[in-house]
């Protein structure tokens, strides 16, 4: 993801509103879900520095929890760069960087050199949730339902007008233009395609034609760099629709369809989120919680288009002052004050169950 000016300014905003609490008290807080925050006592904020890399997707919203840890915490310092999920794997598994952030759960291949590395077992944090909106500008349209069949036909090209009956049908008394339909797709390998062709091979059947990748492998439309290029292209082309983060499609202004998952038509919301992310089942073992997210999900609220970007960690650090300040800044990011102020930056928080089970997990970080 491309970070834009207007979302790190206004999510560091939010971020700085927490600087009174967690290291600058001398007070634990409660778990993460319960409505205080998980950061350390001013007497547990480590020094040195941590280094992490790894997926873009998450840029905004770890600078923004980097951001007010270090208000709290003076003496600590966290790098991070979003070099890509494969980049973060790669560096963490060969001992140069403390963490990693990556938009999927480490393979088995990877899951042991990670283990060789940390001499003891790595495991995958979800930590931020990133929506994907079905982002649109066609004018006269302010509200568009869309379901993952007529989706995945306005991606394949084999549904080229806005008036199409199948579009029609989904929102009766709506006037559809019979503008031509214009998609923008990402030119570059990213988790963002990867997890919105899952959503239409799982959830379209037969429909979905693209097969699922970070590379877009479909035949129609125009390829932009990064999710600030497809944004943008859509924003200056009447007809347009692309698949981007909801900081994206908020940030330019654009429509984003509500998705009808067969229980009614859902509207991308942080609430909504949670409910889909409440529907994944733990795919890891113990305090290992990779997930696998169900798009396909009937589940009435669930807004069913989301990636997961996990930090991948060591379970027992060689080095016990590298993990206790891992910890610290890691139970920072899933409190419940910093992942609710990351909605201003498009994401959304995790729902309680899940963001108490990471509390849980980082606290057994050794």
């Amino acid at each position: 993801m491309t970070t834009t000016r207007a979302s790190v300014i206004s999510a560091i905003a939010l971020t700085g509103a927490l600087a009174l609490t967690a290291c600058g008290s001398d007070n634990n807080a409660g778990p993460a879900g319960s409505g205080g925050s998980s950061a350390a006592g001013a007497a547990d904020c480590p020094s040195g520095t941590i280094k992490a890399e790894g997926s873009s997707a998450q840029k905004n919203a770890i600078e923004a929890a980097i951001k007010s840890f270090q208000t709290k915490c003076a003496s600590a310092t966290v790098n991070y760069n979003p070099s890509g999920s494969g980049a973060g794997i790669k560096n963490f598994n060969a001992g140069q960087v403390d963490f990693a952030g990556s938009d999927s759960a480490l393979k088995d291949e990877e899951a042991k050199a990670a283990q060789t590395q940390c001499g003891a077992p790595a495991w995958n944090l979800p930590m931020v949730t990133g929506p994907i909106a079905i982002a649109y500008n066609v004018k006269g349209v302010s509200k568009l339902i869309l379901n993952a069949e007529v989706a995945a036909k306005i991606f394949a090209g084999s549904i080229t007008v806005w008036n199409d009956p199948a579009i029609a049908a989904l929102n009766p008394g709506a006037t559809l233009p019979a503008t031509p339909i214009k998609v923008y797709f990402r030119s570059d390998e990213s988790g963002t395609t990867e997890n919105f062709t899952k959503y239409l091979k799982a959830a379209a059947g037969s429909a979905a034609t693209i097969e699922p990748a970070k590379k877009w492998g479909g035949t129609v439309g125009e390829g932009k760099e990064k999710s600030a290029g497809v944004a943008s292209a859509v924003k200056g082309q009447d007809g347009g629709v692309t698949y981007v983060e909801w900081s994206y499609a908020t940030q330019n202004g654009l429509g984003m369809a509500a998705i009808n998952t067969g229980s009614g038509a859902v509207e991308l919301t942080g609430a909504s989120v949670g409910r889909m992310i409440e529907t994944a089942k733990q795919k890891g073992s113990g305090n290992d919680l990779s997930l696998t997210l169900d798009y396909a999900t009937k589940e009435p609220g669930a807004y069913p288009i989301n990636l997961v970007t996990y930090e991948i960690v060591c379970s027992k650090y060689q080095d016990a002052a590298k993990g206790k300040a891992v910890k610290a800044f890691l139970k920072h990011f899933v409190s419940s004050d910093v992942q609710k102020s990351l909605e201003q930056a498009g994401y959304a928080p995790l729902p309680a169950s899940v963001a108490t089970k990471v509390a849980a997990a980082i606290d057994a970080i050794g």
